[in-house]
């Protein structure tokens, strides 16, 4: 429950939003849907109406007996509701208590950081107290986690309704040529969405986390302090009414909508051809052929919202297996099982990574992601896309084209593993070589101190560059205070293990690599534009690569896959690997909380390369994909030329048969 809940926790809806655009424009060559009856009649999954996933298709197969924008909207006043009960611990929980704070309204609490010389016996680490390590306190955090559990729950099932029944309404009601334009503006407004969570998220981060309920005379703390904690739930609470607004006009759509006119008038001018054709004395199509007029009846009947749950049912396992069984298809939802992973973790770590290795304040790395990252991912699908559309490009080219995209995008990642520094020293923690001053320099300068060891209120010697965990590890014994007009700044002085006695100031040492946050962060956007430049073409190796009635359901398969195999253990996984760069965990009731300190060589290292790891996955299902492409090109090129030799046989051998009767004609 840190600062960054709120971005992180809407990042898992980026993908699969422009998927139904481009389904209902990108089945023929040339970019516009054309809807045969024929191709229809093949199976119940061949519609735009059928969702992304099997819940989805699920919610999809009742849309047309229910009232769809009612529902729409009772979904996102379940959405609204997550969002209140995602910011109730806040309000339930007492407030946060910073260790020893630096501020100088406590000045108790500077007394007890500060080094209390003594000649009795160090006193030992104090035990944890009852009132922080009761069962109360224990059943207060499993129930904080609970209340939790429940908002994701009911933000999950809210949305569900959201995605289904809002494309099929707009495309039940639209006319076909402006069907995908309409579902064009919709998923792109909708991408729009996590570049705004991380800015709101951003700008909230800048304030206190109690900022309603601020201690008396203030704080002194600066968002730069590591002890800093943002108004994380602020955020959920402007979401949730934003999205409660939102959700009023839906209740006053009507259950069905007249088609648009350029609908209705398209379809009078072919009723019209048709009684032309007809009174001309031209047989309908029924006509010629009673049984494929009823076969395709049949068909789109099947498809046909009153489908019951049975055929569904029955039809649904083979069309499965099928669609499993293509080789393109596995190696695109592989490649994009990799991208997924990519962009899970960034998503979900890369706001921390940046405060540690660049010295960046939360609401500033917030701010990078939401104004560079994803807008570049923006542009990157657009432009893809863009570029399908105007060269019309087939599999192939599509193929080559996600190649390329991939292979930049790992290039620019090559650079990041340099772009960082060591972590600076930390006295008692680490050791810069050649480093003397601090505690190596003076030894024992802290023993008369009886410092604990479980505070934290770091400082920092400027001229040496090295960070201790409180004024009393650097041996100081008093404290100044600078007033400014906006802030006070504190000082701690007569400090015995830094060179001089100080003065030392409150904070951690800044990162000598703050500059390099830019340039990383360029470098990362710029990726990931390269990266979301294959999101159209292998959407397409899909729609081209599967058999035309199964394209929705690989769609849906695809993204069921990408929530299973990406979105849900990619978070876990770039977790974990962190963990393994900490070198100083703080302790809370006698079990490990959080980490103070990183190696940040090997969190860069770790973090960049695990990155680099799903990249190359990538682009080696890429590479694959264009080997069978080029391998089913020669197939089909060896099938023409020999059936082409094979007519040019019998046209010869028939030949000179002919000549005779057709002389003595």
């Amino acid at each position: 429950m840190g600062p960054r809940i709120g971005p992180v926790g809407e990042e898992p809806q980026i993908p699969g939003k422009d998927t139904k655009a481009m389904m209902s424009a990108e089945d023929t060559p040339g970019g516009k849907a054309s809807p045969n009856p024929r191709d229809l009649r093949r199976s119940v999954f061949y519609s735009i109406k059928v969702g992304n996933t099997a819940l989805i298709v699920f919610v999809s197969y009742f849309g047309s007996r229910v009232h769809r924008p009612r529902l729409i909207g009772y979904g996102a006043a379940l959405v609204a509701l997550a969002g209140l009960l995602m910011s109730l611990p806040h309000f339930i929980s007492e407030p946060y208590r910073y260790d020893h704070a630096s501020s100088v309204d406590m000045p108790q609490d500077f007394e007890a950081s500060l080094c209390q010389p003594t000649t009795s016996v160090p006193a030992p680490t104090p035990a944890p107290s009852n009132s922080s390590c009761s069962s109360y306190t224990e059943a207060q955090h499993l129930a904080v986690v609970g209340i939790m559990f429940t908002a994701q729950t009911l933000l999950g099932v809210g949305a569900v309704p959201i995605q289904p029944f809002g494309i099929s309404y707009i495309d039940d009601f639209a006319h076909n040529s402006n069907s995908p334009l309409y579902l064009g503006i919709l998923f792109a407004v909708t991408m729009m969405g996590p570049g705004l969570a991380y800015g709101l998220g951003g700008l909230m981060l800048r304030l206190y986390v109690d900022i309603d309920r601020m201690p008396e005379g203030g704080i002194s703390l600066t968002s730069k302090d590591p002890r800093w904690v943002g108004a994380w739930w602020l955020g959920f609470l402007v979401s949730a009414g934003a999205v409660a607004l939102a959700a009023v006009p839906y209740f006053f759509f009507p259950r069905e909508m007249p088609k648009e006119k350029h609908e209705l008038r398209f379809r009078q001018r072919a009723l019209a051809a048709a009684a032309s054709s007809v009174s001309k004395g031209e047989d309908s199509p029924a006509e010629q052929n009673p049984g494929e007029s009823q076969e395709k009846q049949d068909g789109l009947t099947q498809i046909a919202p009153d489908l019951t749950v049975i055929q569904f049912i029955k039809v649904f396992p083979r069309v499965l297996l099928r669609t499993l069984r293509h080789p393109i298809f596995l190696l695109v939802v592989l490649s994009q099982v990799c991208m997924s992973s990519t962009v899970a973790g960034m998503a979900t770590f890369l706001p921390k990574f940046l405060e540690r290795q660049f010295s960046v304040t939360a609401s500033y790395a917030n701010l990078l992601i939401g104004c560079l990252s994803i807008p570049s991912a923006i542009v990157g699908i657009v432009v893809g896309g863009i570029l399908v559309k105007r060269f019309h490009l087939g599999p192939m080219r599509c193929g080559a084209l996600c190649l390329l995209g991939a292979l930049f995008c790992l290039l620019l990642s090559l650079p990041l593993f340099f772009m960082g520094c060591s972590t600076h020293e930390i006295a008692g923690i680490t050791r810069q070589p050649g480093n003397l001053p601090g505690p190596d320099l003076f030894p024992a300068c802290t023993e008369p101190c009886s410092c604990p060891l479980d505070d934290f209120n770091p400082v920092c010697d400027p001229r040496t560059h090295v960070e201790y965990l409180t004024p009393c590890q650097a041996g100081c014994t008093g404290r100044l205070v600078q007033e400014a007009l906006d802030k006070s700044q504190v000082f701690y002085t007569n400090c015995s293990c830094v060179v001089g006695g100080g003065p030392v100031p409150a904070g951690a040492c800044d990162s000598a690599c703050s500059h390099l946050v830019l340039p990383f962060m360029l470098l990362v956007s710029l990726g990931a534009a390269l990266a979301s430049l294959t999101h159209t073409p292998s959407f397409i190796l899909i729609l081209r690569g599967v058999k035309k009635e199964d394209k929705t359901l690989a769609v849906g398969i695809q993204f069921m896959l990408l929530r299973v195999l990406a979105w849900m253990p990619s978070p876990v996984l770039h977790g974990s690997a962190i963990d393994t760069t900490c070198v100083h965990w703080a302790q809370s009731c006698g079990r490990r909380a959080v980490c103070r300190y990183y190696d940040h060589d090997l969190l860069r290292n770790r973090f960049v390369g695990l990155q680099f790891f799903f990249k190359m996955g990538s682009l080696a299902c890429f590479a694959l994909i264009l080997v069978i492409l080029r391998q089913q090109d020669k197939e089909e090129g060896t099938q023409v030329t020999v059936s082409t030799s094979g007519l040019q046989q019998q046209l010869l051998a028939s030949g000179p048969g002919k000549k005779p009767e057709e002389s003595r004609v």
